[in-house]
Formats: structure tokens, sequence, C-alpha cells
């Protein structure tokens, strides 16, 4: 993408009633601009008292401080400006309509993000690292969103970058010198430096994996017959009274949804309708909509109710490939003793009193794949960097097999062309503006 060459402004504070609100300018014309509204400009870095004005009729629209921060030492590597005025949404309407008068235009949601990442001051993992901190909804998702606005994230590609690079570097010099006769690729050292970079790319998306799932959090459908006990557990993990709970059988119809924090790991909680043969047709569509459910559940609860016998439960058809945690309800009206029973690999519990729940609260962390989303290490991740790494890995693993078979130089250095490629593209080396549309396009406006 050509780095823009206008001015772009707009409000950077959330909309609404507050006691501070701040306009944004970032572009060539940005000083001149603020010299407009504002008369003589303070020292870089330096907050300056003074009074904005129109600049036809210098009529007074607020009160406030003016900051400077010159290129490139900005966060977009342009000239910025903030105007910091009293945040009422009129005067702060006034104001910025007031520099779109003197040549700016209206920022779109993430320009300013965007031109710090075409400007080189961030790389794309850090600048989808600025929206992941506004939307963390944790103290575990802002420290793993700060780790990626630090760059921890596109460090590690890039290390596994530079050393794909030694290894092209090495490839295509043997291409290019052919006629001295000597067979480099047949050097053995090839094949260890590839699988070398095979296992930090496993390693990434190891990590990369564990970030989506504390960045989207993992989705929990809790399914089994009618009163097993499925809204008694959704409010016990809740610890809010989310679910009508009855001894009527089939008193859920709909999907209930809930979202927790499992140690700073996002639980998207989903209690269904009791599966069962019924002849009741909103009940059906309950039913329907709890199978719908289980297909799209990255784990499932399947509650047994402890009173009855395995034999007179419904037949409930799982979706093949996703794990599944068996647990057995209502344990204090049978007596047995909380947590894993080893034997007969469920869980024990009872959603009434809250025994047992902590074992199963382990088991879905377990099952999640995360060791511990308080690793000061852990960064934010998206399923598009999940795709490159794969991506990368395939190529990467062509090249060593085609290495191997028939020494073919030239598909073996095409394949690690391509490894590097998908590995840039989660830094932003090489991206699409359709992709960058698409990223930015997703945050809020003055950011």
């Amino acid at each position: 993408m050509a780095i823009p060459a206008d001015t772009i402004a707009a409000i950077a504070t959330a909309p609404g009633r507050g006691g501070v609100g701040i306009v944004r300018i970032s572009g060539t014309k940005a000083k001149a601009i603020a010299q407009a509204i504002a008369g003589k400009l303070p020292p870089e870095r330096y907050a300056r008292h003074t009074t904005f004005r129109t600049p036809d009729n210098q009529e007074p629209i607020d009160d406030g401080l003016l900051i400077v921060f010159s290129a490139p030492h900005s966060y977009t590597g342009e000239d910025i400006i903030e105007l910091q005025g009293h945040g009422g949404s009129v005067v702060l309407d006034i104001l910025l309509k007031t520099c779109l008068n003197q040549g700016a235009r209206l920022a779109k949601p993430g320009e300013f993000t965007e031109r710090a990442f075409l400007n080189g001051r961030m790389d794309l993992t850090q600048a989808e690292a600025v929206a992941d901190l506004i939307d963390a909804s944790n103290t575990a998702a802002v420290r793993a969103a700060q780790n990626t606005l630090q760059g921890k994230f596109g460090q590690q590609v890039d290390q596994v970058v530079r050393g794909l690079i030694d290894l092209r570097i090495y490839i295509e010099s043997a291409l290019d010198f052919a006629e001295e006769e000597i067979d480099f690729l047949s050097d053995h050292r090839l094949i260890q430096q590839m699988q070398a970079l095979s296992q930090r790319i496993e390693t990434l998306l190891a990590d990369t994996q564990q970030g989506i799932l504390l960045r989207d959090g993992i989705k929990l459908a809790i399914v089994g017959a009618p009163n097993a006990g499925k809204s008694s557990l959704l409010n016990q993990m809740t610890g809010e009274d989310l679910a009508i709970v009855t001894p009527i059988p089939g008193t859920t119809r709909d999907v209930l949804r809930a979202a927790i924090h499992l140690d700073g790991l996002p639980i998207h909680l989903i209690d269904t309708a009791g599966i069962r043969d019924s002849e009741d047709p909103i009940e059906q569509e309950g039913i329907r909509r709890a199978r719908k459910e289980m297909e799209h559940a990255h784990i499932i609860l399947w509650l047994h109710d402890d009173q009855q016998d395995d034999d007179t439960a419904p037949v409930i058809h799982l979706p093949t490939g996703t794990p599944v945690l068996h647990i057995r309800n209502k344990i204090d009206l049978t007596g047995k003793t909380p947590g894993f029973n080893a034997e007969n690999k469920d869980y024990a519990i009872s959603a009434k009193t809250g025994e047992g729940i902590s074992s199963v609260k382990c088991a879905i962390k377990n099952l999640a794949g995360v060791s511990s989303v308080q690793d000061s290490g852990q960064f934010l991740a998206r399923r598009r960097h999940l795709d490159a790494l794969n991506e990368a890995m395939h190529e990467l693993q062509t090249a060593q097999k085609t290495l191997e078979t028939t020494q073919a130089g030239e598909l073996c250095a095409e394949s690690l062309r391509r490894t590097q490629i998908a590995l840039e593209g989660i830094t932003g080396r090489y991206t699409s503006d359709d992709l960058l549309g698409e990223i930015f396009g997703a945050f809020c406006i003055g950011k």
C-alpha cells in the first residue's frame, strides 16, 4: 500500500459526556491546522493551555491543552496534534469540524494505527494487538496483548524468517554456481536446518493456538437428558441465577449463553435443551438447536443424572473429534465422592452445592490445551496467524521432501520462498490491501 499524503482527524475519546475529550490530527497539515485553531505551537511533547478558536472570526470553541508530536517520533510516524478539551459531544464535534474545514479529512476506523504500520512504526501483529488491548476483557488478555504490542510474537516470527533466509541463500548460491560441480545440495546439514526450522514453527503453532483461545475463548456446550442439571450447572459456573431451574423435565427450550473467565481463559457457556424423543414441536426445535451447538462447540460437557442408570438415558450422538467430559451430577443425593473417577473416566459433581466443580474446571483447561494463561510470555493471536503458520509448515515440509527424494534445487528453493512469504504475511511484509482493510476496519475511529 502507498503511504497516504493527506491529513486525517478524528475524535479519539469515547462518545458521550466526560471530563476530557480529545481530537487527534495526523499528517503534513497537522501543525498548520493547529496553528490556525490555537495560535503558536508549544515545544514538542509539551502541553500548553490555550483557547481553541474558529480561524475565520476567532470565535472561542473551547479551552484546553495542545500537544505536538513531530514526525517521525510519533504514534503514526507523522506529525500529530492532540487538542484536549472538555468531553462534551457538541463541543468536540465543533472542534472536529473546524479541523476538517482547515484541510483535514475524517479518519476511517483504525486509520491512525494503519498509518503507524505503513510508516514502519509497528508490524501487523503489533497493530492488531492495539485493537486486542482495547477489547481485552480480563487481566490475562491485557498482559498477552501487551506482549504482542511489544513485538514478542513478531520477533519470534522474524527469528524463523532469518534462519529461512540463510537457508535460501545457501541453496540458491549452489544453483548459481552449478558449473563448479560441487554437490552443495547433498549436504546433510541442509536437512538438519530444515528440521530445526520445522520445530520452531511447531512451537509457534502451539503458542499461536493458545493465543487464539486466550483472545477468542472456547465454546463449551452443556448437553444431556432433560432434568440432568444442565441449567443448574450453568448457574453454578457463572455464579448467577441465569437459567430457570425446576423439577419439571424440558424446562429449557432455547439456547442460553453466558460468558465467564476461567483463570483468565474466556469461556462461552452454552446451556441447551434436554435431548429426548418428543412430539412437542417447540421442544423439537430446542433439541435441534442443541445438536447444532454441539457441532460447533470446542468442548462438550455431557451431563448424566447420577440417580439414573445409563441404560435408560437417551442416546446422544456426539460429533466426532470434539473432546467430551462425562459428568455425573446430583451426588448430593447419591452420596458419591466428588471429583474424577479414574475407573469410569467421569467426574462426579453436585451442580446444586458446587462439589466437584473445581475438578471439571481443571479438566476444561487441560482439554483446551492451555498450560497457564498467566504465563508472562503468552501473546494473543488470530486465526489468520494460524493459517499462515500451517501454510509455512506445509511448504517447508515440501522443500525438505523435495531435497531428500529428488534433490531438485529449483523446486526446493521455490518452496522455501513460499514458506518465507507465508511467514512474512503474519507481520505484514507481504500483505494484500484487502486484508489490511479487513483488519483496520474493525478498529474504533480515532485509533
